[in-house]
């Protein structure tokens, strides 16, 4: 039996947050992609390729369970486009593991590992709200460097300077 409840309200967000997320990444220049604001700070173009890629996070999660930073692979992308189509891909791919998704999956545990260290575990269920919550929290960072390097920021939730549409 699925989660309809669960899975429409995550399956409204996603499409919700998705259209802001699309804009800031198709604005992105390539030349970019090795800008830090500070040498702590990650580079532009891996920030990107982080908010283009959460959304696959929620389809592995519900697919496989867990995570390993040490297995995960990155897609390579070489242009603005590559970075846009490869977020299309991975929202279609979250989109289908949600609405494919049991109420057994949803229930199971989801584990983030490192090498094969446990960073975290919770049920999927919680990790896809936290999941969703972490990619709109990196695409705001995103609109910081943006801004940062006069990149015009689209509207996201209301009007930004560059974007006076609601």
């Amino acid at each position: 039996m699925k989660s309809t409840l669960a899975i429409t309200a995550y399956l409204e967000e996603l499409k919700a947050e998705s259209g802001a997320t699309r804009k800031c990444l198709e604005r992105i220049p390539v030349n970019l992609f090795d800008y830090k604001p500070h040498p702590k700070s990650m580079a532009l173009g891996y920030l990107a390729l982080l908010v283009a890629e959460i959304p696959l996070w929620i389809a592995v999660m519900i697919e496989q369970g867990e995570i390993d930073f040490a297995t995960f692979k990155h897609q390579e992308v070489k242009t603005t486009e590559d970075l846009v189509a490869h977020l299309d891909e991975n929202l279609k791919k979250a989109e289908q593991a949600l609405s494919n998704a049991t109420e057994e999956q949803l229930q199971g545990d989801f584990t983030l590992k490192a090498n094969g260290q446990l960073l975290f575990a919770s049920p999927v269920m919680g990790s896809i709200s936290s999941t969703l919550n972490h990619w709109v929290h990196h695409r705001g960072q995103l609109t910081v460097y943006m801004r940062m390097n006069d990149i015009p920021v689209p509207s996201v939730y209301g009007p930004s300077a560059d974007d006076k549409q609601f």
